[in-house]
């Protein structure tokens, strides 16, 4: 078998690393690292919200709403994503945060991949020891 190939349910995966499934954070053997994008499948609890604003970002990111209702909080707006496949779109310097209105899986996908957005266990009432990625949605978890 190729050892460049990985199979995997997101949903199964995610529930290993905060929601993420691809990114510099994965082991650099692993197909799944990558330092040019990462991923994440979010799935969150209703009122489940990021701890704290992700402020200085260096990324571009894709949200997309898989299910649910999902609010991303950008400085002076708010987007609401409440269909299937709606998505919002930022870039560098584009400060955020986000909340969970109501039960919500959201797909992630950020470039480029780089460390120090993690939100410290200590604030973070959510992780657990095994805790090593990303955890903002936009962003998730660590969206």
């Amino acid at each position: 078998m190729n050892e460049n190939v990985y199979v995997g349910n997101a949903g199964a995966d995610a529930a290993l690393d905060r929601g993420w499934i691809l990114g510099h954070f994965k082991d650099a053997a692993d197909p799944r690292h990558s330092e040019d994008v990462e991923i994440k499948w979010g799935v969150h609890p209703r009122g489940d919200e990021r701890a704290q604003w992700v402020r200085g970002e260096e990324r571009t990111a894709l949200l997309v709403l898989i299910s649910g209702r999902f609010r991303v909080e950008l400085p002076g707006r708010d987007v609401v994503l409440s269909r299937q496949g709606d998505y919002v779109v930022w870039g560098h310097g584009v400060d955020h945060s986000w909340f969970a209105e109501e039960e919500s899986v959201v797909l992630t996908v950020r470039w480029p991949s780089v460390p120090g957005y993690a939100v410290p266990v200590a604030a973070d009432p959510r992780a657990r020891i095994s805790d090593r990625g990303n955890d903002d949605e936009g962003a998730a978890c660590s969206q």
